[in-house]
């Protein structure tokens, strides 16, 4: 139980990274908006069946009156012109998505192509498709000891300069925020204690302002 609990929060970690660091991942709103995504795939499902049920548990209750319009509309179109046809399913598509995200509070800026899915995603997908997380779990946990590493290795060597001169000096410390926030902003999200600031993780570009009082090199 301890270790599948700790493989589930170390997902999290990964997700929390790319949505910090800029990133189009977050699971909820990064690939349903694309042609490839889980709501255009239960969209195209409710079409071939003829039944809307499918798409109903991507939006609120109060919602479902735009989609049922243009579900409607889409099936009454499936016996006209292909272009007819076509125009139909992809405002129904449309309209889905957009009511979909709108009821996460996420904007939508059109539907995008399967290929601008993010592979972790892709990877997740594929995870619960075939019931296993292991591979998933591997690609995540790489992922983050890598992230950590890089910044780890980064502010060593800066550390080795640290007293050669003010400007390495700052070097340091620009190296030192982003590790510490890095890896704080992980421990707090896997924790459950909360995402780190959005300001706060930025500090780093901004170093002379956040830092009144750099840590020093030599307690580290």
């Amino acid at each position: 139980m301890k270790k599948t609990n700790l493989f589930f929060r170390l997902a999290f970690i990964f997700l929390f990274v790319l949505c910090v660091f800029g990133f189009s991942l977050g699971i909820a709103s990064a690939h349903c908006d694309t042609m490839a995504g889980p709501v255009i795939h239960d969209a195209k499902m409710a079409l071939e069946k003829g039944d809307i049920t499918p798409v109903l548990k991507w939006v609120k209750k109060a919602q479902e009156k735009g989609v049922r319009d243009a579900f409607k509309r889409a099936l009454a179109a499936k016996t006209k012109a292909p272009a007819v046809k076509e125009k139909a399913e992809m405002r129904f598509f449309e309209t889905l998505v957009r009511i979909h995200r709108a009821g996460e509070g996420a904007p939508f800026t059109g539907l995008k192509p399967g290929e601008a899915i993010e592979p972790i995603v892709v990877a997740a997908d594929k995870s619960l498709e075939m019931e296993n997380v292991d591979e998933l779990l591997k690609k995540v946990t790489d992922e983050v000891a890598a992230g950590i590493r890089k910044r780890f290795d980064h502010v060593v060597e800066k550390k080795k300069h640290v007293d050669e001169s003010v400007e390495a000096g700052r070097e340091y410390v620009a190296a030192y925020v982003e590790f510490t926030h890095y890896v704080e902003g992980l421990y707090q999200k896997a924790s459950g204690e909360g995402a780190h600031h959005h300001g706060e993780m930025k500090a780093h570009k901004h170093v002379g302002k956040k830092q009144e009082n750099p840590p020093s090199p030599h307690k580290h």
